[in-house]
């Protein structure tokens, strides 16, 4: 066997000294571990426990995987569409509940969402994409004031 790192006391009875000075109170959790979210804290789905977002996660998937196959691009979107509503849904619920901050995501969702209506109404590309930078922008604020608000002050938890 190796050499064991503990302290060895040099009195003939092995037992190591004890030390001196002032005692150290334990100190409280560092301020990086209190922002980490604790599962217990969750929010729970409005439907309870039937698993529907991973539902539609799968069937969203599944219809990925058929319109990927058949070369259909209206399966994709429709696929693509499922996944992105549970992952929404998800986000959505996660972040006004105060668990954690989703607002980049969805500022980009907003974001996006501004520049589909956009291009289907038929503006300028420039204008399009101004104007879902700005959504993203004004979005993204808004939501991180309102998890700050929910969460006590934190602008974010992991």
């Amino acid at each position: 066997m190796g050499r064991r790192s503990r302290n060895r006391s040099t009195e003939p009875g092995g037992l190591p000294e004890p030390a001196s000075g002032p005692t150290t109170t334990p100190r409280s959790a560092p301020a990086a571990l209190q922002r980490r979210a604790r599962s217990e804290d969750r929010p729970t789905a409005p439907w309870g426990s039937f698993p529907l977002g991973e539902l539609t996660t799968l069937a969203g998937i599944v219809v990925l995987i058929v319109g990927f196959i058949s070369q259909s691009a209206r399966l994709m979107a429709v696929g693509f569409s499922l996944v992105a509503l549970a992952a929404t849904e998800l986000a959505a619920r996660e972040h006004f509940a105060g668990f954690r901050s989703h607002s980049a995501l969805l500022g980009l969702i907003l974001g996006a969402v501004t520049a589909i209506v956009l291009v289907v109404i038929g503006v300028p590309r420039i204008v399009q994409i101004a104007a879902a930078v700005a959504m993203f922008a004004a979005g993204f604020w808004a939501l991180r004031r309102a998890f700050q608000e929910r969460a006590g002050g934190m602008g974010f938890r992991a």
